[in-house]
């Protein structure tokens, strides 16, 4: 099927849709082209992109971020007070926020929602290990007891990921998902078809946070009366979608659909920032890349630029950044890179001898289902080979590579990528529990220096310690950045490019 076909079937397709929404339409609305479905809409329970895109307009934590990617107040009236060492932190409430049920918000709700949170989200459990308890000293104020500082509290209650999101008491009680969906957002939902679409319409009775809009944080103002997120698996569809019209925003493009949205009529290509990485994760605990030795020949023998290129294409689209977070970004730390991009067969091939290298194959999980992943394998083999390494590329689809991998001794590598995130201790694979299993001394070490230090300057300090380690033990070896590719009709003004769209503070060109 040519793109030159997929417009008018992208027309045909937006008749059928409109036809199958139940209820009114609104005076002003936009359709949504999101990449997948998502699992649920309970806000804490997935990672999920989907759900999170959607559930940050329905659902709002105590804190957010702006523009730079620092915490800001959002159902909280401002930041928080530390004392006691920094294991006790009080949280002022706003005593305005109204759910979509008509009840107001309160500090029970607040204290029900966090430890639901704890209990069932994955960034809530890493907040659960370490607090002791939660309270409400007063009607506008809870407090957070901490066994010991723990710096990424913040970060965590502000992420729209598996959120801290607050929703009223009574529907904390279940660790399953939640079947009634209500926050204190400035949408609610109308109607929900899974793999078909989600409605979310104008809440009247919002409260917005005050002060002037700055990224996630400020002001939330609604213009337009009804969003539907609809997903939209196949990315030439997305495109095409995008440029009849349909869509109003389309994410997760093609890079070669670039140029095509770039001379299209009524709509904008936009790379989005911040970056996203891409690595390639080791097996530190079982296999091969058990042995340090073999992990840094396969750091000097990969070539970052060349596997970039061969996943993305131009430029435009990556940069050859040994960073885990890219430029502009609090943690960014481009001198903390020892042994990136070296492209250095001979001294591949001596630490290889030096290790004792058997000839037995690397065995590298790929999967076509993501080309970026795919190519850059393919790249990283003939980067190996060249340095005297055999390997073995074992190409499945993506849910078989999950599968496989949580095997300690079935694999030696895979490739990877991660969204960006505002907090490091967010990034899979720190966890010990994350397929690759770094969980060395020296790096319980410096994550526990970094989580516990309070002071934003000195984390960062900390992180560089973090990020030289993974360097020096080449847990993880890093390719580089890249750009996501979203596109937005010129009728939707104010979009704010970001890794999860919002639809507040836009509006439609008259």
């Amino acid at each position: 099927m040519t793109m030159r076909k997929l417009p008018k079937l992208a027309v045909t397709a937006t008749l059928l849709l409109s036809a199958a929404f139940s209820g009114e339409v609104s005076a002003s609305s936009i359709e949504v082209a999101l990449f997948g479905e998502p699992p649920t809409l309970d806000p804490m329970l997935y990672t999920s992109d989907a759900a999170s895109t959607i559930d940050q307009h329905i659902y709002e934590t105590l804190y957010t971020f702006d523009s730079k990617w620092q915490v800001a107040p959002l159902l909280a009236s401002a930041l928080p007070t530390l004392s006691d060492g920094g294991k006790i932190v009080s949280i002022p409430l706003r005593t305005d926020p109204v759910f979509h049920n008509g009840s107001k918000m309160t500090a029970d709700d607040v204290i029900a929602s966090l430890k639901r949170w704890t209990r069932v989200s994955s960034r809530g459990k890493l907040a659960g290990d370490v607090i002791e308890s939660i309270t409400s000293p007063k009607p506008d104020l809870i407090e957070i007891k901490l066994k010991t500082p723990f710096a990424p509290l913040l970060p965590l209650l502000a992420s729209n990921n598996a959120a801290a999101a607050v929703m009223p008491k009574a529907l904390t009680e279940t660790d399953q998902a939640v079947t009634e969906i209500i926050g204190t957002g400035p949408y609610k939902l109308l109607e929900r078809k899974p793999a078909q679409y989600t409605r979310v319409v104008r809440f009247d009775e919002y409260k917005s946070p005050t002060g002037a809009p700055d990224g996630y944080a400020g002001e939330r103002k609604v213009s337009i009366d009804e969003v539907r997120f609809i997903p939209v698996t196949n990315a030439a569809t997305r495109v095409a979608g995008v440029i009849s019209g349909q869509y109003a925003f389309a994410e997760v493009l093609p890079n070669e659909s670039y140029a095509q949205l770039q001379s299209a009529k009524g709509v904008k290509p936009i790379l989005v920032t911040p970056t996203s990485v891409t690595f390639m994760v080791l097996n530190t605990k079982g296999g091969q890349t058990a042995n340090p030795k073999i992990r840094l020949a396969m750091q000097a023998a990969m070539n970052p630029a060349d596997m970039l290129t061969a996943a993305f294409g131009d430029p435009k689209f990556f940069q050859v950044d040994g960073s885990i977070f890219g430029k502009g970004t609090l943690y960014y730390a481009p001198d903390q890179v020892k042994g990136y991009n070296a492209a250095d067969t001979k001294k591949a091939a001596q630490l290889l001898k030096e290790a004792g290298y058997s000839g037995k194959p690397i065995r590298l999980l790929t999967s076509t289902q993501f080309d970026y992943f795919y190519k850059q394998t393919l790249v990283m083999k003939n980067n190996l080979e060249e340095a005297g390494f055999k390997v073995d590329v074992q190409v499945s689809d993506w849910a078989s590579v999950m599968q496989k991998r949580t095997g300690e001794n079935e694999w030696e590598g895979f490739i990877a990528s991660h969204s960006f995130t505002p907090e490091p201790s967010l990034l899979t694979f720190m966890s010990p529990t994350y397929p690759g299993w770094w969980d060395t001394p020296e790096k319980r070490k410096a994550l526990d220096e970094f989580n516990s230090e309070v002071d934003p300057n000195k984390r960062v300090e900390r992180w560089k310690a973090v990020q030289s380690l993974l360097y020096e033990q080449a847990s993880t070896l890093i390719s580089g950045q890249f750009f996501a590719l979203i596109a937005v009709s010129d009728k939707l003004q104010g979009s704010y490019p970001s890794p999860w769209a919002s639809f507040w503070n836009v509006k439609l060109a008259d």
